[in-house]
């Protein structure tokens, strides 16, 4: 936001031509709004430092932490608001007021409203849901004079995806498989058992542990995939079901709450690569990625040997992650916000995981062969999910239109049946990133992932029309190119630690 902005007090309701307004139902807008103020300010940006701590980037969590129910609300990624010196600060797209609809004027302001709707529906299915929890989260409007931080908007490119989604839907791309799902949960609970059996059967000696442990870990690097699935509401029609199967998936077969992963997953999906707004790319002190490398050399700040993170990396990444960060993290969220269905789903995990071993291995022998799951499960998480990502562009934000900010922090991985399954289709990370770029009005606009390589050819060949980078790598490559990233990275910071 710009020094020069000025806060206004809330518009009682939103335009008629507001995705939230509907006739004799007039909806508060969003922190996205123009023109005067109409009535006293609700709610000062003093008293919410007072409600939720000063200078904190509070909006996705205090809404997550929020009564409301948190099922049918995700955090507020796509709409980044950030508490800064005392006021909010949110995407300058002015929504089209009704003088502007009475005098003809749908020019950038209209295209500016269109592109932050493609970017709020994308993550609000039910927008008559989230109509009733705005209202609290209103400070003001910025006055319509003021300059907005958006870059300039392709038109073209946003009505090409618009006719690609309904290509998409014409397609019948939007329809799971129920049997495809059915054989992702089978083969995952197979596994589960099978592992068992073997120390049953064969018991706990060092390779029937190893090779249990083994099968564990491929059992739950595939739950990871399926609890993503459900996330993001693409295997039942109704996201309740979605959301009550997320949390069995999550919780029961990972130990793990699917709050937590949501409430860090949305912030990704909704600024990729971005620092401070993507979880996973924000990650200094301990590596530094993108721009972090030059800023930290020029500051001349050293807390590791940042020019040799591509040699610690494997020492402390891929087997850590897991085990550490997300088993502290995932606790710590559902400590602090209050999230007790979550622990109990949690809680439930490790009694039957314990439960099954504790016969056969004593507890310390539990505790072993529990740590070796998470440590063979979190290299897979960490080459899996990065290997689309660390490589490209990372750093501030650069004020995109939401589609090229997708493609830039993204690439594909050349398929086969074994990618496919073993990544969970990730490999197809450009039409993952894209789906949610595709605005649609209707409650189920989620893509299941048995359906990316049909999609694909249509989102390569509208990529190559408008001059955006469609990468696809072999998979090797694609691996190998995290470890590059980090090397380059380091060299940079060393640079600019030394000569800067």
């Amino acid at each position: 936001m710009d020094g020069s902005a000025r806060l206004h007090a809330p518009v009682p309701s939103c335009s008629p031509t507001s995705p939230l307004a509907t006739p004799g139902h007039p909806q508060p807008c969003s922190a996205e709004g123009g023109g005067e103020a109409t009535r006293p300010q609700q709610r000062a940006p003093r008293e919410l430092q007072r409600r939720w701590g000063p200078r904190r980037d509070w909006g996705p969590w205090f809404e997550d932490c929020s009564q409301a129910p948190r099922d049918s609300v995700p955090p507020l990624g796509a709409l980044d608001l950030t508490l800064q010196d005392a006021r909010l600060e949110a995407p300058q797209a002015p929504l089209l007021t009704d003088r502007d609809s009475a005098s003809g004027s749908r020019g950038r302001g209209e295209a500016l409203r269109d592109a932050q709707q493609d970017a709020f529906r994308a993550f609000h299915q039910d927008l008559n849901f989230v109509r009733k929890f705005l209202q609290p989260l209103l400070i003001g409007e910025l006055a319509p004079e003021e300059p907005s931080q958006d870059g300039p908007l392709n038109a073209q490119l946003v009505e090409d995806f618009r006719a690609l989604h309904q290509a998409a839907e014409d397609m019948k791309l939007f329809d799971a498989s129920p049997t495809f799902f059915a054989f992702l949960l089978g083969h995952i609970l197979a596994m589960e058992v099978l592992a068992w059996l073997l120390i049953y059967l064969l018991g706990p000696g060092w390779v029937p542990s190893a090779l249990a442990a083994f099968i564990l870990a491929i059992s739950q690097a595939q739950s990871w995939c399926l609890q993503h699935d459900l996330g993001h509401a693409s295997i039942f029609k109704k996201s309740w079901w979605n959301h009550v199967a997320q949390k069995f998936v999550m919780g029961q077969l990972k130990g793990f709450s699917a709050h937590w992963w949501n409430f860090r997953h949305f912030q990704h999906h909704a600024k990729p690569n971005i620092f401070h707004k993507d979880p996973d790319v924000t990650v200094a002190p301990v590596f530094l990625l993108g721009e972090s490398s030059v800023e930290y050399g020029k500051k001349k700040r050293r807390y590791l040997p940042y020019n040799q993170q591509h040699l610690y990396f494997f020492l402390i990444g891929p087997p850590l992650l897991t085990l550490v960060n997300f088993e502290v993290e995932n606790l710590a969220y559902m400590l602090v916000c209050m999230q007790w269905a979550d622990l109990l789903w949690a809680a439930s995990f490790y009694a039957r995981f314990f439960l099954s071993y504790l016969p056969f291995y004593g507890v310390p022998g539990v505790l072993l062969f529990f740590v070796a799951v998470r440590v063979l499960e979190s290299h897979w998480f960490v080459w899996i999910t990065q290997m689309n990502h660390i490589p490209k562009e990372i750093g501030h934000e650069k004020h995109r239109d939401w589609v090229s900010s997708q493609l830039a922090a993204t690439c594909n991985v050349e398929p086969s049946l074994f990618t496919n399954w073993f990544s969970g289709h990730l490999n197809f990370q450009i039409e993952h990133q894209c789906q949610h770029t595709l605005p649609t009005p209707s409650l189920f606009p989620r893509m299941p992932r048995h359906n990316y390589s049909r999609v694909a050819p249509l989102v390569k060949s509208l990529c190559a029309k408008h001059g955006l980078s469609y990468e696809v790598k072999p998979f090797l490559t694609a691996l190998v190119d995290i470890v590059r990233s980090l090397k380059k990275s380091g060299d940079i910071w060393l640079d600019a630690y030394l000569h800067q």
